[in-house]
């Protein structure tokens, strides 16, 4: 065993780069003899040592390359052109008329490659659609299903609020306030025009009709009824519309017009309908038509549907999409999505704006007023209706960005 020396030193030769001894700490100390002690050893190092401060260093072999970064598929595809040799479709044409012009307004079906005019289409397409579509041979036309005649039916899809007790026929907010006019003096001034309410089918078999054509045209497209604007989680709150915040402020409705307002839908969710009934057109799909005489200024019907932000409806392939808020700051601007809710205001048409034909055929306006607050789009009759007349109004009241030519 070791007799009280102190611990051995690391002796580094300054000339040697490679040797390392390990030496007893005086040159002619001697260690006491033992069987299990090993003999003294030189250790042979491969690499170079340098001060005791630093790591060993190899001066001769370069650090490695940092890893190479890749660009992102969504990146490539921002700056990659996108080329469609012209000569594999200089010969499509149309299915429905057999003519090769307007090929920008021609469509490829994204499964057989048969190409189809938009306006030859029926119904018709209004604009080029965003992502894949189909012909209608491929992709299988809806079938219009037949909703039964039953009011238990009725009652039950619309949720319509049933009365045990039978009142008598409400009167309209205008025939209150005509009743108090008599009593004040004539005095000249210039009338402002009201909001009329509608005035509801008596024949309950034929108000039946009407709500089940609705239910089918909803049913057809999968979509749930809603007579409300609604606020769907993802989307927009409820805090988002307000009407304070419209780009130069917005028409306030009365205090008599939101009585009417609120008198219609009161009769609404009572199961008195506007006269209305929702036919299949070959042409123009769902359309409205009116089933009895409807007067000037008379309230069709609010503009429902699901409440969100154009930003995130820039790329939406909805046909059907309405402004509610046109914001100072764009990203707060408001649309009305009845893609998967909505009421009939869904399935009235537009007209042409394009020609003096299809403005004439227009019967509606689509108001915006700040209703206690709150932004909502009306649809008013601006002339008498006669029954039997389809209904439609501009779908360019305020932004000239819809594209209305191919509308007949």
């Amino acid at each position: 065993m070791l007799e009280n020396f102190p611990p051995p030193k690391l002796l580094i030769h300054p000339n040697s780069t490679s040797e390392i001894s390990i030496l007893p700490p005086y040159a002619g100390a001697t260690m006491a003899p033992s069987s299990n002690a090993p003999e003294q050893k030189l250790f042979q190092f491969k690499s170079s040592v340098g001060k005791r401060t630093e790591a060993p260093r190899c001066p001769s072999s370069p650090l490695p390359p940092p890893p190479k970064k890749y660009k992102s598929l969504k990146e490539i595809m921002k700056t990659a052109e996108h080329r469609v040799l012209d000569s594999d479709y200089d010969d499509v044409r149309c299915e429905e008329c057999g003519s090769g012009d307007r090929p920008d307004e021609m469509l490829l079906c994204d499964k057989c490659d048969k190409g189809f005019h938009m306006c030859c289409l029926r119904p018709i397409v209004v604009r080029v659609p965003i992502g894949s579509w189909f012909c209608p041979s491929c992709s299988g036309e809806r079938s219009v299903r037949s909703f039964p005649l039953k009011q238990t039916k009725i009652i039950d899809f619309f949720r319509i609020q049933i009365c045990l007790d039978t009142p008598e026929k409400c009167s309209s907010p205008q025939d209150s306030r005509k009743r108090r006019r008599r009593s004040v003096p004539l005095v000249m001034y210039k009338k402002r025009r009201r909001l009329l309410p509608f005035n509801p089918t008596e024949d309950p078999e034929r108000r039946l009709e009407q709500m089940s054509s609705l239910a089918n045209a909803l049913m057809t497209l999968h979509m749930e009824f809603s007579n409300d604007l609604t606020y769907m989680p993802g989307m927009a709150p409820k805090s988002a519309n307000q009407a304070r915040f419209e780009d130069g402020g917005m028409q306030v409705l009365s205090k008599e017009d939101i009585e009417t307002l609120e008198h219609c839908r009161a009769m609404c969710r009572r199961g008195e309908w506007p006269p209305l009934l929702v036919v299949f057109d070959s042409c123009e799909g769902f359309t409205v038509e009116a089933d009895s005489h409807i007067k000037d200024m008379t309230l069709i019907t609010e503009y429902t549907g699901d409440v969100d932000y154009i930003k995130n409806r820039e790329n939406d392939d909805c046909d059907s999409m309405m402004t509610l808020l046109l914001a100072k700051n764009p990203s707060n601007s408001l649309v009305i999505c009845p893609d998967k809710r909505g009421n009939i205001a869904r399935f009235i048409n537009g007209i042409n704006n394009h020609t003096p034909e299809g403005r004439k055929k227009q019967n509606l306006k689509c108001v915006r007023y700040n209703v206690n607050g709150e932004c909502r789009v009306l649809l008013v009759a601006i002339r008498d209706i006669a029954k039997g007349e389809r209904l439609y109004y501009d779908y360019n009241g305020y932004e000239q960005e819809y594209p209305t030519h191919h509308f007949i």
